[in-house]
């Protein structure tokens, strides 16, 4: 039974991690050492519920849950602002990706509250509704709408003209 449970959780936190690290990465605005510590985390959080996992009708959805949760909860730690100097690549640029976009883009979410990026990510990146993003974040639809508004706004005005010149290329 035991062993079961363990290749049960296994087989999940194969399927999931690489979605749930991709999230973790935009909460984090591109910190991919807090990423994996969150991910870390969360998958650590679901193996203690996995016994009960029958319970719970969405176990990835319940993930990405205690994701932003954990997310949440990390910001307001005081050891949260702490930030290293000299950060060194972990591996070399993808051709594909455009390197002056993607730091634009997450240095524009470095720049919003954590519960505006909460909402962006869950918005916009995993495309959940008003309703599932109101449960995930334990506030109101009217907040989240006000939350995304506001944090789409601060994102065009950090972004103004940039985003369009540098998708251009």
């Amino acid at each position: 039974m035991k062993q079961s449970r363990a290749d049960g959780f296994l087989e999940f936190a194969s399927a999931r991690s690489g979605h749930l690290y991709r999230s973790a990465c935009l909460l984090t605005s591109g910190d991919t050492h807090l990423a994996e510590d969150l991910v870390q985390e969360t998958l650590g959080r679901m193996y203690t519920l996995w016994g009960r996992i029958g319970r719970i009708g969405n176990p990835a959805g319940y993930a990405q849950t205690v994701l932003i949760r954990t997310f949440l909860s990390h910001r307001r730690r005081r050891s949260a602002t702490e930030r290293p100097f000299g950060e060194l690549p972990d591996r070399a640029p993808d051709d594909r990706e455009d390197p002056a976009l993607r730091i634009a883009l997450l240095d524009a979410l470095a720049g919003l509250a954590p519960k505006d990026r909460a909402v962006v990510v869950l918005r916009y990146w995993e495309d959940r509704s008003i309703e599932e993003t109101a449960d995930v974040l334990h506030v109101s639809s009217a907040a989240v709408r006000t939350r995304s508004a506001r944090a789409l706004a601060k994102l065009r005005e950090r972004l103004g003209g940039s985003v369009t010149e540098l998708v251009a290329r």
